[in-house]
């Protein structure tokens, strides 16, 4: 049974951290590396969440097996064989019930776990410290190789790891020459596992402090229909800044590019380069490069190979913020219209929901059958609501115990931590279902605050984590980074409020498989009794400080904005904002009607149209040859006249430049587009 739990654990987890992997990530267009680390780093990680309940209660069960062989150990070992082949029989003495120690459903056998948590969390510590660095470096370089990708990611990480290095040099010398130490390999381990963790519970108590009242207001104000039009309001109008400067930044490396198209030539040894550049542009501006003709005169200062380098990064970065921003302004108008329409349904007499602008997934059998109009109405209307704030007061309750516990986990006597309480209840009837069932949601709910921090985070454009495969290499493996060195803090934690980690309870008892691999922290009695101890309570000062949104208010000084209730800054962006989901819904209005007509006209005259879409998709339906004969000759003479300028293109290239296109290893297009003469094989430390 235990092989089958794990194993179903394990595939479960697997599949989550593929699907988060997909919704925020390329799986098509992204580096197989990129994914395969991110999803490594989210999976182990995720794997050490889901597995931690099943070691408490293998723990326990252990405890018991000790407890009773103290009093009994010929009974406890009859006990154990008699579990182990079958039989039902008990030598218990009365004053013990006669199924006290048996083995949990998810028992998991000995030195299985040990070798699990082993390799998990150095596997993990491997990636966030070397691997996904190196890798971050080497998606966001603009070297044209591999080789030089990988040159400046060492650069980069050499500078940034040498502090550390330093660091760790020096502390090991003191330690050698100080008298008192005498510091074995475990213990050095144990050193190196202390910092990492320490390093990730300072930054494990910010995140937590303000996911712990940020998460259950949030479900509490999006149960207020007003406040969630206000909002998209107000991210319309910080969207529509936020793309009308990535549309400028776009159109300044354009020029830059434009400028090193001209002045390198097709027979020049930096043409490759170009050529690379070129490629990563969007299509529209490689159609216009390709029409430019080659001035004959004064060339301009021709680049050198480090410009290239840097302007191929821009490249990368201004496109990707380009294709990010116009996927996120298209979603958050579907939004905030839909958003409009609820507000509409809510006054409608008509206990139907309708939607303005129904798209094609509108109309798949979900909505037809189970999701019809009448459900969607009630549940928008009437029943979201509900939902909404009885979930936002049960995750307060659950943010007040985590609070109240991260306060008092010290406390052993009396102990005043209420996981604690519920699991010492539940372990004196040896409950595992409910010991495991009380571990999982606890760790889960501080996961869930923790995490969804990381995903909600913005570092200005360097790191931010875009739902619909719009977040960069960069940015999926930063939160690698970040899950791998929060979890292992995360869970010392965890194990810290229900009393199982004996540095913090000093409690003579059998520590878990995952607290014997991290190594006893009474090595560091400042660390296991003062930071550990004291440090958590800082989430109370969080607490307060996000339930007063200090942050959001700081940001908002210093020119981030923030969305405010009470700030007049707030409201002129909702009205702005308002102003502009107006102008793009008069824009979609007169698509449909004219749409519409167009579909009305063909309806009456009978003409017929391409199959494939249809009116619900309000998209034009193309004519055929047959329709008519003023359409057949505008058709010949648009052929007509796009391949007389398609021979006067060829014409004049051919009069630009009469070097040979045989030593060059990249070809032009007819369009204006470079194709390489190279295999199109896909590698795994190809360009992003």
């Amino acid at each position: 049974m235990s092989g089958a739990v794990l194993a179903v654990v394990a595939i479960s987890v697997f599949f989550l951290s593929l699907y988060l992997l997909q919704r925020y990530g390329d799986l098509r267009k992204q580096q197989p590396m990129v994914l395969l680390g991110t999803l490594l780093a989210w999976y182990l990680c995720f794997l050490i969440v889901f597995i931690l309940p099943l070691d408490v209660s293998t723990t326990i069960y252990k405890q018991c097996v000790l407890d009773n062989s103290k009093h009994h150990p010929t009974d406890v070992t009859q006990t154990r064989n008699s579990n182990q082949t079958g039989e039902d029989f008990s030598v218990y003495s009365t004053d013990r019930e006669p199924k006290a120690c048996d083995e949990p459903w998810s028992y998991i056998p000995d030195g299985v776990l040990p070798v699990f948590w082993r390799v998990v969390y150095w596997t993990s510590q491997f990636l966030t410290w070397l691997l996904l660095p190196f890798m971050q470096s080497y998606a966001r370089s603009g070297a044209f190789s591999r080789a030089g990708k990988a040159k400046t990611a060492l650069i980069e990480n050499a500078l940034y790891y040498g502090t550390y290095l330093l660091i760790f040099i020096s502390l090991l010398i003191y330690l050698a020459t100080h008298p008192k130490w005498h510091l074995t390999w475990s213990e050095l381990q144990t050193i190196g596992i202390t910092a990492a963790n320490t390093w990730g519970l300072f930054l494990l108590v910010l995140l937590l402090g303000y996911g712990l009242v940020e998460i259950p207001r949030s479900y509490w104000l999006s149960s207020s229909q007003g406040y969630l039009l206000a909002k998209a309001y107000f991210k319309a109008a910080k969207m529509a800044t936020e793309k009308a400067e990535a549309e400028e930044h776009l159109a300044n490396v354009m020029e830059e590019v434009a400028s090193v198209h001209g002045s390198v030539r097709y027979n020049h040894n930096l043409r490759k380069c170009v050529d690379t550049i070129l490629t990563k542009c969007p299509t529209e501006y490689q159609e216009e490069f390709g029409r430019d003709v080659e001035s004959s005169g004064e060339q301009n200062v021709l680049p050198t190979n480090r410009s290239l380098v840097q302007l191929h990064k821009k490249v990368i970065s201004s496109v990707h913020r380009h294709r990010q921003a116009q996927v996120q302004w298209s979603i958050l108008l579907d939004q905030a219209l839909h958003l409009e329409d609820v507000a509409k349904s809510q006054s409608s007499p008509v206990h139907r929901f309708t939607h303005s602008f129904p798209s094609a997934p509108h109309h798949s059998w979900i909505r037809r059958f189970i999701y019809t109009p009448a459900v969607e109405w009630y549940w928008e209307c009437v029943f979201r609501q509900s939902f909404y704030k009885l979930l936002a007061v049960l995750l307060c309750l659950l943010s007040a115990a985590v609070v109240w516990s991260e306060c008092t986990f010290f406390s052993t006597h009396p102990v005043l931590s209420l996981f604690a309480v519920f699991v010492q209840k539940a372990e004196e009837q040896y409950n595992y279902i409910c010991i495991e069932m009380v571990c999982f949601v606890s760790i889960l709910f501080l996961c869930v605050c923790i995490y969804s921090t990381v995903f909600r985070i913005r570092v200005f454009n360097y790191y931010h984590l875009v739902p619909h495969h719009q977040t960069d290499a960069y940015s999926l493996q930063f939160s690698g980074m970040l899950f791998c060195r929060l979890t292992p803090p995360l869970c010392l934690n965890f194990l810290g409020l229900i009393h199982m980690d004996s540095a913090i309870s000093h409690q003579d008892r059998i520590q878990t498989s995952y607290t014997s691999i991290m190594g006893s922290m009474r090595l560091l009695s400042f660390i296991s009794d003062g930071f550990y101890i004291y440090y958590p309570m800082l989430i109370l000062l969080l607490c307060f400080a996000t339930f007063y949104s200090l942050g959001s208010r700081c940001l908002n000084l210093l020119g981030f904005h923030q969305y405010i209730t009470d700030d007049d800054l707030t409201s002129d962006l909702v009205d702005e904002g308002r102003e502009l989901i107006r102008r793009e819904r008069r824009k979609r209005q007169k698509t449909q009607t004219g749409e519409n007509r167009r579909w009305a006209w063909r309806e009456q005259y009978g003409v017929k149209g391409i199959p494939g879409r249809t009116k619900a998709g309000y998209t034009e339906i193309k004519d055929n040859s047959q329709s008519s004969p003023v359409t057949h000759s505008k058709k010949s003479a648009v052929t007509f006249t796009g391949r007389d300028m398609e021979t006067e293109e060829q014409q004049r290239g051919l009069l630009q430049d009469n070097s040979s296109d045989e030593d060059s290893p990249n070809r032009r297009s007819t369009g204006g587009r470079y194709l390489s003469m190279s295999p199109s094989q896909t590698r795994i430390f190809d360009d992003v």
